[in-house]
């Protein structure tokens, strides 16, 4: 078994380690600066067309896109460790044109889109022209289950008819949204996986209303989660991801990098946590003696190197299974790494605010809003206990009379 990285991997490893620490790190401060002074909170802010503009300069993009030619041609376990450099900061994967919900919604397209919708929707999200939103979850039911979801998708003519109410449409404030994906029930009568669709809807379509911008914890994301009516909304037919019905297969072939994507950034976050932890323990001193030379604290901080490591070679052994036997084979580490590494970022991160204080609650340093993203990412992308019942089905598969 091999655990170093690839000659690529270890290129662009670099490259991006010395593009964090001399533009991404101190445009922090920047980013949330600019925001503050816009007139509308949502809108990219200067820096980061800057940042992007590096970053593509230095062949810093799309690195996540492994489908068809259009990415940086790596493997899912070649990305991996570059996910989690860019994932130490909150605006890392911005930079990199390597953000939700866009990641996911570009690997759908590259995946099941037309000629015709790929040139229309998937090269200009590629080139960051445009972003995307993602429609499925539904404030009313318990969308943990897809076939719960209650949105219409009506053939009328040549067009599609969409009505219903959607909820934490990431992305969807961002005034360069100009695509909103949409999952809906196609064929409410059908079999149970075949009623759901998916739909390719322009931003500014009639009938689309955001209610609402939700936040997480009190933050409230740049992108924006909206809450967002659907009253009407009329769509050529060829707008259509894949055919009727293959709604709920697309969803789970976008879920299936997305948690990869999830855990590396989680454990990006986990290490940023971890390293304001140390120089936290190291130069703050109680009662005569510096915080690292308490027992307590030196558990705390032995333990997150532990367990940051033991779910980064999870996560990678995940990567290594989608590349080499499918995402249907690595279902079970898949479902794992979006488990443990969130909650190993969260527990990380409350020894790091523990650690530091109340300095640690207030906005002085990143560790609130890291609080606040680690445990919202336990329920976002499919709640942990949809994973772990996920895991306990496929394990107990195995003592099944005659497996």
């Amino acid at each position: 078994m091999d655990f170093a990285l690839s000659l690529r991997t270890e290129e662009l490893k670099a490259e991006l380690e010395r593009f964090m620490s001399e533009h991404v790190y101190p445009a922090e401060p920047v980013y949330d600066a600019q925001i503050a002074e816009n007139d509308n909170p949502h809108e990219q802010p200067q820096i980061m067309r800057d940042l992007q503009k590096i970053a593509r300069d230095r062949g810093l993009w799309n690195l996540f896109m492994t489908h068809g030619d259009r990415g940086a041609g790596l493997t899912n376990l070649e990305y991996a460790p570059l996910a989690e450099i860019v994932g130490r900061s909150i605006i890392g994967n911005e930079a990199i044109n390597c953000s939700a919900p866009d990641t996911g919604n570009m690997e759908i397209l590259a995946m099941y889109a037309t000629p015709e919708q790929q040139r229309q929707w998937l090269d200009p999200l590629l080139a960051c022209e445009i972003r995307s939103a993602f429609a499925m979850t539904e404030p009313e039911v318990a969308s943990s289950d897809a076939t719960n979801i209650t949105s219409t998708i009506t053939r009328d003519g040549d067009e599609y008819v969409l009505n219903g109410r959607k909820w934490y449409t990431s992305g969807i404030l961002d005034p360069d949204c100009k695509l909103v994906i949409f999952m809906g029930k196609s064929d409410p009568d059908g079999p149970t996986y075949r009623q759901q669709s998916m739909i390719l809807v322009p931003a500014d379509a009639p009938g689309i209303e955001v209610l609402r911008d939700l936040p997480m914890f009190g933050y409230r994301d740049r992108l924006g989660h909206g809450e967002v009516q659907f009253t009407e909304v009329r769509v050529p037919a060829a707008n259509m991801l894949g055919e009727e019905g293959d709604g709920f297969r697309i969803a789970q072939g976008r879920l299936g990098p997305g948690r990869m994507h999830y855990a590396m950034r989680a454990i990006g976050f986990a290490e940023r946590a971890l390293d304001l932890m140390c120089r936290r323990a190291v130069s703050r001193v109680a009662f005569k003696e510096p915080l690292a030379e308490r027992g307590v604290i030196r558990e705390w901080i032995a333990r997150s190197r532990m367990e940051i490591d033991q779910i980064r070679l999870l996560t990678f052994r995940a990567a290594w299974l989608m590349d080499t036997q499918g995402n249907r084979s690595a279902r079970s580490d898949v479902a794992a790494i979006k488990v443990a590494a969130m909650e190993t970022a969260h527990r990380v991160v409350d020894r790091a605010v523990q650690v530091h204080g109340a300095a640690g609650v207030s906005d002085d340093t990143i560790l609130g809003r890291l609080y606040a993203i680690t445990r919202a990412l336990q329920i976002a992308d499919g709640p942990n206990e949809v994973h772990l019942r996920t895991i306990a089905r496929l394990e107990l598969k195995n003592h099944e009379v005659g497996a």
